[in-house]
């Protein structure tokens, strides 16, 4: 089936959600470069999960030099998502090589989901020998906001081993009562990633309460 690049973005501005999923399986189907600019612009306004997921699945079917060449500029775009699924679709491509792209300030940006976004892709891509230097930047990101995103940051800090141990013990010297409990977290969950469920849960209760929030069943009748 022929497809062009004026025919995709037509179908991708459908307000239906299976014309627009279907139309980015197509692309990936039979990947063209002349889809790459479409399928970048329409993964900054996509409003649907799905479809954003298929969009990144068309993007990588393609030749990735390219791809990452039109990423570049969508990494510093006003817009926080054409950010976060442009860092999302350079860890699908996985080329350690991106590492720069997504190591700077991406790593404390103001939109939670960049930031969330951004700590995965940096210690997925992250070469060995510059471990080191991740470290100390994501640990500067403790305690910040909901259960999830601290969640996110622990899984981060996790993926790159016991190198994390030692900087952990120096953060905790000054941490205050909510850093310290994400400190504690992150090494339970290093040292028992098979009980990541139990552990989350067990998380996400002792931050409601340094939140100021009930703990569950507190105030039941």
């Amino acid at each position: 089936m022929s497809l062009t690049a004026t025919g995709l973005e037509a179908v991708l501005q459908s307000a239906d959600q299976s014309l627009r999923l279907r139309a980015a399986m197509m692309a990936g189907t039979y990947p063209s470069t002349e889809f790459i600019e479409v399928l970048v612009v329409q993964c900054a306004i996509e409003s649907e999960f799905l479809v954003r997921d298929m969009l990144t699945w068309a993007l990588i079917r393609n030749d990735t030099k390219l791809v990452i060449e039109r990423l570049k500029p969508e990494l510093s775009s006003d817009v926080a998502q054409a950010r976060s699924q442009a860092v999302h679709t350079l860890t699908k491509i996985g080329d350690p090589t991106t590492y720069p792209l997504v190591s700077g300030n991406l790593l404390f940006d103001a939109d939670d989901r960049v930031a969330m976004t951004a700590w995965r892709a940096a210690s997925l891509l992250v070469p060995e020998q510059l471990i080191p230097t991740l470290i100390p930047a994501l640990l500067t990101q403790l305690g910040r906001g909901e259960f999830e995103i601290q969640f996110a940051l622990s899984r981060a800090l996790c993926s790159l081993g016991e190198e994390i141990l030692e900087p952990l013990a120096q953060r905790s010297k000054s941490a205050t009562p909510e850093v310290a409990e994400h400190l504690a977290f992150t090494l339970r969950l290093l040292k028992n990633p098979y009980s990541e469920s139990r552990l989350a849960r067990e998380f996400a209760e002792k931050l409601k309460i340094l939140k100021g929030a009930p703990a569950v069943g507190e105030g039941a009748t």
